[in-house]
């Protein structure tokens, strides 16, 4: 338990999570900029495919991070007294927001290991 008793520990873990987020969705981006550039290379048709699935596990790996934090956050929120937290705030707002990220990542390795 934390005994601070101040609201600024809530959003010091929000702010933490959504650093996280921000380095997953990073790495996503990453990912899917080696897939694609492997297109522009101009012997890419002979060479294996090692550059797409380079790029599916950065965004993967996005993914797994975005999960990750999000659990992270909810611990650190679980350790939190009532007095830490302000009336009427929605504290899972950024981890809805880190789900989504990790859910349109996700989408976008099933989009990219398709064709």
């Amino acid at each position: 338990m934390s005994d601070l008793s101040d609201p600024r520990v809530l959003f010091a873990a929000e702010r933490t999570l959504m650093a996280w987020s921000r380095t997953a969705a990073g790495l996503m981006a990453f990912g899917f900029l080696i897939n694609r550039s492997e297109l522009l290379l101009p012997h890419a048709a002979a060479r294996p495919a090692a550059g797409m699935w380079i790029g599916i596990a950065f965004i993967l790996m996005g993914v797994a991070l975005c999960a990750l934090s999000a659990v992270q956050y909810r611990r650190a929120v679980a350790d939190l007294r009532p007095v830490e937290i302000p009336p009427g705030y929605w504290v899972n707002l950024s981890v809805f927001a880190s789900a989504v990220t990790g859910l349109l990542g996700a989408a976008l390795v099933a989009y990219l290991a398709t064709g």
